[in-house]
């Protein structure tokens, strides 16, 4: 019995909201298991996702007809490899306005692919309208909240602006202290091969602190995709 094929969308309709880090951080779970992933830059002109996997990331320009044609074919194709799309803020608009003129959600589901929504939240009610806007267009997908505590912090109202969002899991990446995060934002800096074989010449207390960071998150994602898997076992059995 064959799995479904996931396609994972990082988006925020707000700038510097951390969803090329939390693409990053998905593709490198992946590849630290030695699983095939494929990923998608959205923003054509500064593709930070697409340059930190130049051989795996495919930058394209959402607003482009050909943009448009290189990404969503690939989308489509049934071949259990986990999909992640970084949609640049710029693009968010016509990203969405893109999946409803071509009937992306119901055509997925005819191949077997299942997209999954990773929502960056924010305090703003802006961005909550748009939540709950594309919950609703796109009824029945799994959306996750994305909450990175570095770049937008909500303080003591946390619990209370999570709760109003249409999620079913949230992903809670906690902050880094300067000299570590300087450290992970090297061009040349993997974290998959860190985690494998971590560089001799890099701080003991660097090191300790990113595995530290990384170990949390690492395993909210395992969680999430054993509950995808069982959901799909159920759904297919």
């Amino acid at each position: 019995m064959r799995r479904r094929t996931f396609v994972f969308i990082a988006c925020s309709p707000q700038p510097r909201m951390g969803v090329s880090s939390t693409a990053r951080l998905l593709t490198d779970f992946y590849l630290t298991r030695q699983a095939p992933v494929e990923g998608f830059d959205t923003d054509p002109h500064e593709p930070r996702y697409g340059e930190w996997f130049p051989d795996r990331v495919r930058v394209v320009d959402a607003a482009d007809i050909r943009g448009q044609i290189s990404l969503f074919d690939r989308l489509l194709v049934h071949d259990e490899i986990p999909k992640i799309i970084d949609v640049w803020h710029r693009s968010y608009e016509r990203f969405f306005a893109t999946t409803r003129e071509i009937g992306f959600v119901e055509e997925a589901r005819r191949h077997g692919v299942e997209p999954v929504i990773l929502f960056h939240v924010d305090p703003s009610e802006a961005t909550l309208a748009r939540a709950l806007a594309l919950s609703a267009a796109w009824s029945g997908v799994t959306m996750v909240a994305v909450h990175n505590e570095g770049v937008s912090p909500l303080g003591a109202r946390a619990h209370e602006i999570m709760a109003r969002y249409p999620v079913s899991r949230k992903f809670v990446i906690a902050p880094l202290d300067a000299p570590v995060a300087k450290a992970l934002e090297q061009p040349d800096f993997s974290l998959s091969r860190f985690l494998l074989a971590p560089p001799t010449d890099m701080s003991i207390v660097v090191r300790a602190a990113l595995k530290a960071w990384i170990g949390p998150i690492f395993t909210q994602f395992q969680s999430f995709e054993l509950r995808l898997d069982l959901e799909g076992a159920e759904f297919l059995g």
